[in-house]
């Protein structure tokens, strides 16, 4: 079985990517969904956020405080270090459980918006990037999210640059209404079952 990474900055589009796979019968593991998921119901997660930042990250109905969190990270990179060392091995933990309950498909997809930027990228056998232009990422983003377009903005310069991503990825998926989804992906779907060499 083949393990495929796929990654794209907010507002690519790679959760609709990631749909259509699905339609095709791809299993789909979504690293930041999972993670989210652990922060609020794995007990020693719990435990060690709150020994780092305090019972207050976490909302009287138990769920963490995610907005606070952000803020209490986001220009401490040590804080941020010390997050992603208790959530990062937990979610490959559960990546590898769930690996195991699919080894008879052609392949699997590990979803995740920082894929690149945790060195993960590496444990894969390819590596996807979904693009899109920024003007159409942050329209995409402002009518999701409804945050204002200077949130939007900040949030991608925080992101490693999609020149840079192109640089490490295998295979790129364009998302700008430019070029048919569809197509695209039942081409690749295709390359990635063959068994050449050239995959």
């Amino acid at each position: 079985m083949k393990k495929i990474g796929i990654t794209g900055g907010i507002g690519s589009g790679k959760t609709t990517v990631c749909e259509i796979f699905k339609l095709l019968g791809v299993p789909v593991f979504h690293a930041d969904a999972e993670a989210k998921y652990l922060q609020n119901n794995d007990l020693q997660i719990r435990e060690l956020l709150i020994n780092l930042f305090g019972k207050h990250i976490y909302s009287l109905d138990n769920m963490l405080d995610r907005k606070k969190l952000a803020r209490l990270i986001f220009n401490d990179s040590a804080a941020l270090a010390n997050v992603n060392a208790i959530i990062h091995p937990a979610v490959r933990q559960s990546f590898q459980k769930w690996t195991d309950s699919h080894l008879d498909s052609s392949y699997i997809l590990y979803e995740a918006a920082i894929l690149l930027e945790s060195g993960y990228a590496s444990d894969f056998d390819r590596n996807i990037l979904v693009l899109a232009d920024e003007k159409l990422r942050i329209e995409r983003v402002i009518k999701r999210d409804h945050i204002s377009e200077a949130l939007v903005k900040q949030r991608i310069n925080n992101q490693m640059p999609d020149t840079q991503k192109i640089k490490i990825v295998d295979y790129i998926i364009e998302n700008n209404n430019k070029k048919l989804l569809f197509p695209q992906i039942i081409e690749l779907d295709k390359l990635i079952r063959s068994d050449g060499e050239n995959w």
